[in-house]
């Protein structure tokens, strides 16, 4: 699997913002909301509210859509998908690399034996 390593950075600092977790955490729980609905729910205020989730729509895990003079944003899980990928496929990596370790480590002479 091919890894838009950009993405996964952009998810990654969108996701180390406990608020911008929050804000997903209501948008999966609501459906959809603008920045006023997402602000009510939230101890932010709106213009803070609207700037996380412009670094939300910039990592591509919401999409914003335009009705009347508000905007709805919903949440766009493809990239995050993408991300848990590239994570699991990172621990994998490492679960050969421990099973390695541990082969070697038992296979080894015990030292005290030797002595």
């Amino acid at each position: 699997m091919t890894v838009d390593r950009a993405a996964v950075d952009d998810v990654l600092v969108a996701l180390a913002d406990p608020m911008r977790r929050r804000i997903l955490a209501v948008l999966a729980a609501q459906g959809a909301g603008t920045a006023t609905t997402l602000a009510a729910e939230l101890p932010v205020s709106r213009q803070a509210v609207v700037k996380h989730l412009a670094i939300l729509d910039r990592a591509g895990l919401v999409a914003g859509h335009r009705s009347g003079r508000e905007v709805r944003y919903l949440l766009s899980p493809q990239r995050l998908d993408a991300t848990a990928q590239w994570m699991a496929g990172l621990a994998a990596e490492w679960d050969v690399r421990l099973r390695a370790i541990k082969h070697l480590a038992e296979s080894a002479p015990d030292a005290e034996a030797d002595g």
